[in-house]
Parts: C-alpha cells; sequence; structure tokens
C-alpha cells in the first residue's frame, strides 16, 4: 500500500463532527514503517489535533524519531498543506529534502519538499551557543 493510500484509508477514521473536513496522514519513519493520523476535532475549538500531528505522535511512541516521507490527503478541491505548526513539527524529525505528497480524494497531487514547505525552519542550529 502507498503511503497516500494509507493516508487515504485512515482518513475515514477522523473525528471532526464540527467542520465535516477529514484529514488523513501518513509518515514513513526511517526504519520503514508506517505510522498514520487523523485530525481529531474538539468542542473546544481550536483544541483538536491535526491529523499530521497524529502520525508524528504515533512515530515517537513507538520509538522513531526520523521521517522518511510524508503524504496528507483532504476531500478538499486543492491539495491540502500542513498547518504551519505541523510543518514545524514535521521538520522537527525530517530534513528538508523529505519527500511529502499532498492530495485530494479525487486524485490530484502536489509533490513537494518538507524544505519547499517550511523554508527557514526553526532548528536545533538556533539552540546552539558558540
Amino acid at each position: 500500500m502507498s503511503l497516500v493510500e494509507e493516508a487515504r484509508r485512515v482518513r475515514e477514521n477522523a473525528y471532526v463532527p464540527y467542520s465535516n473536513f477529514k484529514v488523513g496522514a501518513a509518515i514513513r519513519g526511517a526504519s520503514g514503517q508506517v505510522y498514520a493520523g487523523v485530525n481529531v476535532e474538539n468542542v473546544a475549538y481550536p483544541e483538536g489535533t491535526c491529523a499530521e500531528a497524529g502520525a508524528v505522535a504515533a512515530m515517537v511512541a513507538a520509538g522513531e524519531t526520523e521521517i522518511a516521507e510524508v503524504a496528507v490527503i483532504a476531500d478538499s478541491p486543492i491539495p491540502v498543506s500542513p498547518c504551519g505548526g505541523c510543518r514545524q513539527k514535521l521538520a522537527e524529525f525530517g530534513a528538508g529534502d523529505v519527500p511529502v505528497t499532498l492530495a485530494t480524494t479525487d486524485g490530484k497531487t502536489l509533490h513537494t519538499t518538507l524544505g519547499e514547505l517550511l523554508p527557514g525552519a526553526f532548528t536545533q542550529e538556533y539552540m546552539e551557543r558558540s
């Protein structure tokens, strides 16, 4: 199963009673293992969780900390991009050249990289002292 297909499969489990906007995300770790996440809304908006954040949390919970590939899918007229916070979360665990596929449920795709999604990402280098 491709990463986009896994994101599509898990998207159906999204909990979106308020927006009805289901998003699925799948991350392939450096080990080859796939981790999936969905958006989970909360009546105390905006206390929900994005699909990408859920996939990152599943990866870290499994003991892995390096992203090799990302896919995100939604029922949208154009491929949906991760929000700014999720871009930063993905950049925490993936290099700028990590491939990202953004897809729609009707087959449109956009291929990009983490670096293109978040140029000038805040990285650990900023925390180093000379």
